[in-house]
């Protein structure tokens, strides 16, 4: 089968396809069909642009058929007012309901982080969950062995962390590391791979976002992030598979309360070249 195919009774010959191509690998003329060219199946990155684009829909994809790709709906789209509300209304939560987040919520959650932007849409992140409340009492005070490593080993840096404030309120039976959030979200990837960091930060982030609609809310586990990029004995009982690193984590769950405002931030700085 060939790698992208076109249906030439519908196909209105705009090239849109040929144009929002980003490996160049289709061709077109003013008149004439799109093909592809030479050495296609190995430059192509999947992402399937020639088919979104496509206002017909006679643009297939072997990896991305027209088929399994439903039509966008301008109904569903935000307007600017909406998106702005939608975003300043985002909250971090860290007070979560005593309420365990289900299976399928957590799956579904994911399944919108999935279509993220990627480096070359290299789809790199893999996803480990928890919502064990023994196991993430277990992750957490690996974390505060690792911030009790940190106060003795580099007293410079933990102070600027504010590590024994945290540790003091752990031993008092505060969980400031995961916040009782039933579930933890984690996104991991290969050490080797350049486009991790950025990969998972904007898989999470999108999943971050995702979660209000769902009625959940979340919050980056800063302290565990950190602990799990040095920390062996946290890194061992995270037991990814060889070669793979955490490059963050999610705390996921219902949130308590309600917020009813929305908060002021800084004015943006910005510098124009236009």
């Amino acid at each position: 089968m060939e790698l992208v195919t076109v249906n030439q009774e519908t196909c209105n010959r705009d090239g849109r396809c040929a144009a929002v191509c980003p490996i160049g690998i289709i061709t077109w003329s003013p008149g004439a069909f799109p093909v592809s060219v030479a050495g296609a199946e190995h430059a192509c990155i999947r992402c399937g642009h020639c088919v979104a684009v496509c206002a017909t829909g006679s643009m297939s994809h072997r990896d991305v058929p027209v088929t399994a790709c439903p039509p966008v709906r301008p109904e569903s789209r935000l307007d600017p007012d909406q998106c702005a509300h939608f975003l300043r209304a985002r909250r971090s939560i860290r007070v979560y309901r005593a309420q365990p987040v289900e299976r399928e919520k957590l799956s579904q959650l994911i399944d919108m982080a999935r279509y993220a932007p990627s480096g070359s849409n290299s789809q790199g992140v893999r996803w480990l969950v928890v919502g064990n409340r023994g196991e993430l009492n277990r992750l957490a005070g690996i974390v505060v062995d690792w911030m009790r490593w940190l106060q003795a080993e580099m007293p410079a840096i933990a102070q600027g962390m504010h590590v024994r404030r945290s540790i003091e309120r752990w031993n008092a039976g505060q969980d400031v590391i995961l916040r009782g959030a039933p579930a933890l979200i984690i996104a991991y990837a290969g050490k080797d791979d350049r486009r991790a960091p950025a990969t998972c930060t904007i898989a999470l982030t999108t999943l971050e976002l995702a979660a209000a609609s769902l009625g959940l809310g979340g919050c980056w586990a800063g302290y565990f992030n950190a602990a799990a990029a040095v920390f062996p004995p946290l890194q061992a009982a995270l037991g990814f598979p060889e070669g793979h690193q955490c490059y963050g984590a999610m705390m996921i769950g219902y949130p308590k309360f309600a917020y009813h405002r929305l908060p002021i931030r800084k004015s943006p700085r910005v510098d124009w070249r236009m």
